[in-house]
């Protein structure tokens, strides 16, 4: 027998001991940010981001990750898995290092990029290697642009414990090079 849910999403609910646990997220609009960004290159774009210039956009608020070092054709992003980043089943959700290698292969290309053209994802392959919990203390994941054509790019991820040096996951990912009109 299935089961669905209507109306609005479920209320947090308290563990067994009790205890309800809470986040609270704020960002600025990211339409403003990018249009201060689009007269930038986007190695200039980036700097201006780590830079805080300009603010962060709202998923990595959301995620709380951040980028670490740019580039030409080279972004690293980090992030310290929390409880809020897990899944049903105790550890954290794969989306999180999903969204952490597309952002850095992303950014990767994005540093390539002259002032008024953009890029999007097309496909995205995330391999997991080993379970991410919240005691594997900072990942680091470096994204690094294996080709650029005139309107694809390719780029290779890959996330680190820092701790220990293991690899958790590896991804690859092609992107649109579009004008940014």
């Amino acid at each position: 027998m299935s089961e669905s849910l209507t109306g609005p999403a479920h209320l947090p609910t308290p563990s067994t001991n009790g205890a309800v646990r809470s986040r609270t997220v704020t960002w600025d609009d990211p339409v403003e940010t990018a249009q201060r960004l689009a007269s930038m290159s986007g190695l200039e774009a980036m700097h201006a981001l780590m830079r805080g210039e300009v603010p962060p956009p709202p998923i990595a608020a959301l995620l709380d990750m951040w980028p670490i070092e740019v580039d030409e054709g080279r972004a690293v992003f980090g992030v310290t898995p929390a409880e809020f980043h897990y899944n049903p089943i105790g550890v954290v959700h794969g989306g999180m290092a999903a969204t952490l290698l597309d952002s850095a292969m992303g950014c990767a290309v994005q540093t390539t990029l002259p002032a008024g053209v953009a890029y999007t994802t097309l496909d995205l392959q995330a391999s997991f290697v080993r379970p991410i919990t919240r005691d594997t203390g900072q990942l680091r994941c470096e994204g690094t642009v294996l080709h650029l054509g005139r309107r694809i790019a390719t780029a290779e991820g890959r996330v680190i414990a820092e701790a220990t040096g293991k690899l958790v996951a590896t991804g690859t990912s092609t992107c649109l090079i579009v004008d940014a009109d």
